[in-house]
């Protein structure tokens, strides 16, 4: 056990000094606590650094930028190759594995070793590499690097150990895919071409093996030459010399034509009895003109010619081929089946295509039963075996990007019961048409490990939508979908208004999400500086959706420091007390009075019905203040328990009372000090030209009772339409856009200018851009946004968000282009900050002041200048009570400081144990009323005192910033103990995780590095740098959750989940699946004697005599070199351990054992024979000698 001590007595109220040498802001009530503090803690911590190891865990989504497709028609395998070097390989559900080469270099082509659990993959960088799939992780086992040939394209024949190698000069190379080193055997390009020939055939395109004899080789290259080279003598059987480049070649299973694709658009189809001429061109998509010639169509980019049983027309696939004079049509795959022909439209450009059929062998009816189909953003299989040709439902997390993901969320150990119930209301609205088939990639196999609970990923995206997916067990699988911009109404193209500025932009772009797992409430926070509160049912809902609106604005010249001499006034909102609307002040037709009052989007105001499932209750949005536009919002959260919503950004807090339907508290951050302003900060008096503050209550530190009278919202604002002209053609610098103070989530959003610098939150704020214009106050709002620009760009997504500093504040941080940039966060510039953005809120049953001596609910308030204020609340706990009596919100005055924005606050008992935060049992409200049962608020605290007898009331408060983390005792809130995270970079990430049946705090930082810290002691645990190069997108998505685990966006299609937990890595080998299964190959179809005697059947030969080293002698070492893998052959070997690999090799040891014995056998037959020849050899001489002399010899 290890033991914590802490002496706090003669606790004062003069700033104590804690561990990390800065003084600890006492309460402002100027007294001493009067609740009993224990002299010393002991806290048993059990969390040790042997319990962390990072590890990447499973990768879900689309592959990003995918480049090649191979499937192996037996094991039932598909693999995807991307450009950034990735290989996924997918089975049936659950089968889902992601490799990735060390160079990043592009695929350019799979090629599965069929049925034999091992993948080859050529690369950009001349590479090829052998990898082994016969365990979970797959493994290099082999790489061949090309140095003076760049690789073009692949062909690996069917049970063959030799890989043909085309290359862009035109060559020929062949590989043992066993050693991995080249042959001697090579064919050169002026070998295949007729000597006569004068220019450069070109790269090769296609290489592939007669279905009729393996011995002959089709070579294809680009410039529209096919050769036919038989391996045998070394030397062309023909030679065809095609005007139309060539793309793709796909032969008849019986070896007797072949068909090409053509840059023109065209279909050639070659008979091998007759090479001078193709038989048979056609331009599929290419209508005859009047003049006789067909017009032009695009390239037809791949082709396939595939035979079937049941029919005697063969199918034949190709993509593209459409007639240019169709601009406009999205890529089509084109299915040809006898004189049908069949168009499917592609959401995105097709990567390539590959039909499945049931047979590896090339000289069988190939029987297609699909095609799948991989495109820029999207993975299609299509039904064959049907006349519609209906698609597969993919059992794959596919759509992730369906809209561009713009937040995450992780919670892991959810209710066991969220995740049936989401799953039953998302079913109902599932799409239907797809194929009653199985899914045909079915290989590998998996089981849900041991080691399970419920997790949920929620997702939020550009187009406003919010999905749920189920993640237990290391699968994603789509719940439920949610879409918030039904909440508003939708954006008439003939506005001049908010709504038609809109049309264009993302406005309903999801920035933050908060849920409630036990009571499932959720809640949405917008670009457009909108929250959206949801509630759960399972009845249908003939509602309104009550809208509150908040006026939260504070102008950059709002606050000064102490330093400044001039007194020009400020505005301070009147609703920052009293949220009644107040009437607006008369003004003239300008741009800025016609934006008074008005939020970027329209509520619908009518009765909507809303399906089963979440149903909008409550939509809170800022307004627009003489002509600003609201900021957007950077920090949230709700309490079911208290019924309470606390929103945040730049200018200030906003509290609402979701129950009642009314604003709280509406105030910028600097009133919300009141005389506790460690920086002892002033305010100055509103602007005459500004709205009356004739309604303003004076803020003091003592409790304020808001009633429900003065507490209603505007609910039915005027909506006045601006009648300027649409500003987007006149353009105006980045350096007159208004700079503030940005945090974390809300600069990321806003992209008004990006230029590729990213910086800490608590980075010097940017200068004002110019001074103001005389002729008005107005005058520079005018000058800086045009009459009417929207209030937001378009919302990119956590994909591609990128940070940046206005160009006016480039002169002093113009250096500082590094993402991980050291910035201080001195207090120091404390004159030049502009605005103190709140950028964490926590509800939770704590202390408000030293002199407190039971919890009551209290909101703690984190900001961009490190200060943390404790604000206490008085909340009626009777229901009835509860829905009619005000909430008593009493800004007590009480400071903590840390270096950096505060980015976490949690608690913890005096035991070590986490402090959950209070909330109500979900009840479903729009369910028929039950008279015998009535409804009623069931709540569920946490109290710090239940469990603490022993201790006394007391419990930790754990704040972690950019810079450090402490923990400090509460109600005296005396700093126990303090750690510098970083000083080289800034923390982007922090939680208070349960992890090993304990409590730790993670981190995630800018410079990538992952860490993990004890609890309460702060001890660093884990420093891991993970990730060295971190982008705004992972920066954005990066979130920690309970049981050891994390995920980010590694591409804007992908989600990469990993653990930072030592038993999820040694049981991550459990968890995920097996991609190879024992199955024995198919066996080749008798196809009878006539078809052999008349030349159908296909003739083999021993390549090994062909291309071995006794007969090709060695390959040019100069020309590629072998990198060993780090397992090797041995590591194939080791590999396959376990039951499976032993039964392999008991099967091949017999069959070994069985062949040498029936060559002992042979031998032994002939020896016989032998034996019996001499024999009878000796006896023939001994008669012929028999009578003769001596002498006679």
């Amino acid at each position: 056990m290890k033991k914590f001590r802490k002496v706090l007595d003669g606790l004062t109220t003069s700033s104590p000094v804690n561990p990390g040498g800065s003084p600890a802001c006492g309460s402002a009530a100027g007294t001493p606590s009067a609740t009993p503090t224990p002299r010393e803690l002991e806290i048993h911590e059990t969390l040790m650094s042997e319990h962390f190891q990072i590890c990447k865990t499973v990768r879900h989504g689309f592959p990003y930028q995918p480049t090649a497709l191979a499937f192996d028609p037996v094991q039932k395998i598909l693999a995807i190759g991307t450009r950034s070097g990735g290989v996924r390989l997918l089975g049936r559900p659950g089968v889902d594995c992601h490799c990735q080469h060390e160079s990043g270099a592009a695929v350019l082509q799979l090629q599965f070793l069929i049925n034999e659990g091992a993948l080859v993959t050529a690369c950009a960088d001349d590479t090829l590499h052998l990898w082994n799939l016969r365990q979970r992780r797959p493994a290099i086992l082999h790489s061949l690097k090309f140095n003076r040939e760049r690789i073009t394209f692949c062909h690996l024949p069917f049970q063959s150990k030799w890989l043909y190698v085309g290359t862009e000069r035109g060559n020929t190379h062949i590989v043992n895919i066993e050693s991995f080193v080249l042959s001697g055997y090579v064919i050169m390009w002026n070998k295949a071409i007729e000597l006569s020939t004068k220019t450069h055939p070109g790269p090769v395109v296609h290489l592939s093996d007669s279905p009729k004899d393996e011995g002959k080789l089709l070579i294809g290259f680009e410039s529209g030459t096919i050769v036919m080279w038989d391996l045998r003598v070394k030397r062309a059987d023909f030679r065809i010399y095609y005007d139309e480049a060539i793309h793709s070649v796909s032969w008849h299973h019986e070896g007797r034509q072949f068909m090409c694709s053509h840059s023109d658009g065209s279909l050639s189809m070659w008979n091998m009895r007759n090479t001078a001429k193709p038989f048979q061109v056609t331009f599929p998509h290419g209508k005859t003109q009047r003049d006789g010639r067909k017009e032009s169509c695009k390239p037809i980019l791949k082709v396939e010619y595939k035979t079937s049983r049941n029919s005697s027309e063969a199918f034949v696939v190709f993509s593209g081929g459409l007639s240019y004079d169709k601009a406009g049509r999205r890529p089509t795959l084109t299915i040809m089946h006898g004189k049908a022909i069949t168009v499917l439209e592609m959401d995105y450009p097709i990567v390539d295509f590959m039909v499945l059929c049931d047979t590896p062998y090339l000289n069988e009816v190939q029987e297609p039963y699909a095609v799948v189909v991989l495109l820029e953003k999207d993975f299609v299989v299509v039904d064959l075996t049907q006349s519609n040709f209906p698609i597969f439902e993919n059992p794959y997390p596919m759509d992730v990007h369906e809209s561009p993901v713009t937040c995450t969320a992780y919670f892991a150990d959810c209710p066991p019961d969220i995740i049936p119930v989401l799953y039953s209301i998302g079913a109902k609205h599932k799409k239907t048409g797809y194929s009653h088939k199985e899914w045909p990639v079915s290989g590998g196999t998996w089981t849900v490990g041991s080691q399970t609970y419920p997790e949920i990923i929620v997702t939020g995206h550009a187009d406003g939508s919010i999905k749920f997916w189920d993640a237990t067990a290391i699968t994603l699988q789509m719940l439920y979908k949610l879409k918030t911009s039904k909440v508003f109404e939708n954006p008439k193209s003939g506005d001049v208004g908010r709504s038609g500025e809109l049309v264009e932009e993302d406005p309903y772009a999801v920035q933050m999400i908060s849920w409630c797992p036990q009571s499932r409430i959720f809640c949405v926070v917008g670009t457009s500086a909108h929250v959206i509160l949801y509630r759960f049912s399972k009845h249908d809902a003939n509602t309104t959706i009550t809208s509150l609106e908040v006026r939260l604005q504070c102008e950059m010249e709002d606050v000064i420091s102490p330093s400044d001499t001039e007194n020009t006034p400020c505005y301070s909102d009147p609703s920052g007390l009293s949220p009644q609307p107040q009437p607006p002040s008369p003004r003239s037709n300008t741009p800025d009075s016609a934006r008074d009052s008005i939020s970027c989007l329209k509520v619908k105001d009518r009765m909507i019905r809303m399906p089963p499932g979440y149903q909008a209750e409550l939509v809170v949005q800022l307004l627009w203040i003489d002509g600003e536009p609201p900021q957007q919002i950077t920090s949230l959260d709700l309490n079911s328990a208290y019924g309470l919503l606390a929103v945040g950004n730049c200018n200030g807090l906003a509290v609402v009372d979701y129950l009642q339907k009314t604003i709280l508290l509406c105030m910028n951050t600097l009133e919300l000090y009141g005389s506790a302003d460690p920086f002892q900060r002033l305010t100055r008096s509103p602007r005459k030209n500004r709205q009356s503050t004739s309604g303003l209550t004076e803020l003091s530190d003592n409790q304020v009772s808001l009633d429900l009278e003065r507490s209603k919202s505007p609910t039915s604002a005027p909506y006045s339409p601006s009648l300027h002209n649409d500003p987007r053609g006149t353009g105006e610098p980045v350096s007159n856009l208004r700079s503030c103070h940005y945090s974390p989530v809300f600069y990321l959003l806003d992209n008004d200018h990006v230029n590729g610098h990213c910086t800490s939150p608590t980075s010097q704020p940017c200068p004002s851009g110019r001074a103001r214009v005389p002729g008005g106050p107005e005058g520079p709002r005018l000058a800086r946004r045009g009459p009417g620009r929207p209030p937001f760009r378009k919302a990119q997504s956590a994909a591609c968000m990128e940070v940046s500093l206005p160009v006016s504040s480039l002169t002093e941080e113009s250096r500082e282009n590094s993402f991980s940039r050291s910035r201080s966060s001195s207090v120091s510039s404390i004159d030049r900050e502009t605005k103190e953005a709140v950028t964490t809120l926590q509800f939770m049953e704590s202390y408000g002041r030293k002199s407190d001596s039971l919890p009551t609910p209290c909101l703690w308030v984190g900001t961009s200048l490190g200060l943390v204020l404790i604000i206490p609340m008085s909340i009626p706990m009777d229901e009835q009570e509860r829905q009619e009596d005000p909430v008593t919100v009493a800004p007590a005055g009480t400071v903590l400081m840390l270096k950096g924005s505060i980015l976490r606050v949690s608690f913890l008992d005096c035991g070590g144990a986490l402090i959950h935060s209070p909330y109500e049992v979900w009840r479903d409200q729009q369910a028929p009323a039950d008279p015998d049962r009535p409804r009623k608020r069931k709540l569920v605290n946490f109290s710090p005192s239940s469990s603490q007898e022993a201790s006394g009331d007391c419990h930790l408060a754990v704040v972690c910033s950019e810079r450090q983390a402490k923990v400090f005792l509460m109600p005296t809130q005396a700093c126990l103990y303090v750690h510098n995270i970083t000083e080289s970079s800034f923390v982007l990430r922090a939680d208070v995780v349960s992890v090993c049946n304990s409590v730790g705090l993670a981190c995630f930082c800018a410079n990538g590095h992952i860490m993990t810290l004890s609890l309460p002691s702060l001890r660093p645990l884990l420093d891991v740098n993970y990730l060295p190069q971190t982008d705004m997108r992972i920066a954005r998505t990066f979130c920690f959750t309970n049981g050891g685990q994390a995920l980010y966006l590694c591409s804007p299609t992908e989600i990469q989940r990993i653990t930072y937990s030592q038993e999820m890595c040694d049981n991550l080998q459990e968890m995920l699946g097996e991609l190879f299964t024992p199955i024995e190959t198919p066996e080749a179809q008798n196809r009878g004697f006539l078809k052999g005697f008349f030349g159908g059947n296909s003739q083999t030969f021993d390549r090994e005599e062909l291309f071995g080293e006794a007969s090709a002698g060695k390959g040019s070492r100069s020309l590629a070199q072998h990198i060993p893998g780090q397992g090797g052959m041995e590591g194939m070997k080791a590999a396959a351990g376990g039951v499976v690999g032993e039964l392999a090799r008991a099967r091949i040891a017999l069959d070994e054992r069985g062949q040498r014995l029936g060559e002992l056998e042979e031998r032994t037959a002939l020896m016989m024979t032998s034996a019996e020849t001499f024999s009878k050899h000796a006896h023939e001489m001994m008669l012929k000698c028999k009578d003769k002399k001596w002498y006679q010899f």
